[in-house]
């Protein structure tokens, strides 16, 4: 991937220099009787070159089951227009279903659609990724102090309400309006350019992380999600609730999967931060969330005050086939 580069631009390798795009899933065909395939995710330190498998990502997800179905891991059956693959997640120890399209002619994944998602070019079929039994997924329960919210003691002599979340991924939501001089609707590169607010930020994400029984030098989880209500236009279009993240120390350009899916479900989990100001929920099992880039849907079924299942909708396709090579150069 060009990790470690102290320039963090990863020049030297596959990469370039962000956190969403310096990822890798290891795909095995599975010995489990729920499942056809393992895969293992990696998030790359990109100054570091640390490897991270502490969480789970919803777009690398995406890519495996076509991956599976083009690799021949899994089989369309007969005619079958479409296959569902199961997949286990290593680092989660959870299982997910990845419904794909197949052309009818190779009996491989057909990545030819309509399905458009906001801030990404083009069109695709459409993949739908279900996350069983989602909740507790680092720390074996979906809110792991026990609290809607809960005061969060930071370093600084400062405190802040906080939901601290594990459904799919581990996530820290705070509200925008908890921030000085914080709006909610903040462009990535605006926030990162703020140094105070990305250290009180970090500070916030490590006792939230401690306060979950997570390491908080592992970057990757919990990830920090600002959250604001919808302004009247947003809420008249749809949008539910407005969010700004932040992973690996960057500000996220649209909103990670799984934290979108943590997200969802957490608004509709009475006394939670979500919960309290997402507007216009009532007799919904989805939600409508606004990023930095446009909106994403997230659906989640809910049984007996539990998530059963959560799910979204994502594209994906082949880049490219072959050899990469890596450099011993430094070692």
């Amino acid at each position: 991937m060009g990790s470690p580069d102290p320039y963090g631009r990863q020049l030297d390798g596959m990469g370039s220099g962000i956190s969403s795009t310096s990822k890798i899933c290891v795909v095995e065909k599975s010995n489990r009787d729920d499942a056809d395939v393992d895969y293992t995710f990696v998030q790359i330190g990109i100054q570091g070159g640390d490897l991270d498998m502490a969480g789970n990502c919803g777009n690398m997800s995406s890519a495996v089951g076509p991956w599976a179905v083009d690799e021949g891991l899994v089989q369309a059956d007969g005619d079958a227009q479409e296959i569902t693959v199961r997949m286990f997640n290593t680092n989660t120890s959870k299982i997910l279903f990845s419904s794909v399209k197949i052309n009818p002619k190779t009996r491989k994944y057909d990545p030819f659609g309509s399905y458009s998602i906001d801030g990404v070019p083009g069109r695709c079929s459409r993949i739908t990724l279900s996350f069983l039994n989602p909740e507790g997924a680092k720390t074996g329960a979906a809110l792991p102090t026990g609290n809607g919210v809960d005061i969060l003691h930071l370093s600084s002599g400062k405190t802040i309400h906080a939901t601290l979340s594990d459904i799919a991924n581990p996530g820290v939501f705070i509200l925008a309006t908890d921030l000085d001089g914080f709006a909610g609707d903040e462009r990535p590169e605006s926030i990162e350019a703020n140094k105070d607010l990305m250290r009180h930020l970090e500070d916030i994400r490590r006792t939230g992380a401690a306060m979950m029984g997570l390491d908080p030098d592992i970057q990757s989880v919990p990830k920090i999600v600002i959250l604001s209500r919808p302004t009247d236009e947003q809420a008249n279009a749809g949008v539910n609730i407005v969010c700004r993240a932040l992973s690996m120390q960057q500000a996220h350009k649209a909103a990670p999967l799984t934290l979108a899916l943590n997200l969802g479900a957490a608004c509709r989990i009475p006394q939670t931060l979500p919960s309290q100001i997402a507007v216009n929920m009532e007799g919904k099992d989805s939600v409508t969330i606004a990023h930095a880039s446009g909106k994403l849907e997230v659906g989640s079924v809910m049984k007996d005050g539990k998530i059963q299942s959560a799910l979204l909708h994502r594209t994906a396709r082949i880049l490219m086939k072959g050899d990469v090579f890596y450099s011993i150069l430094n070692e």
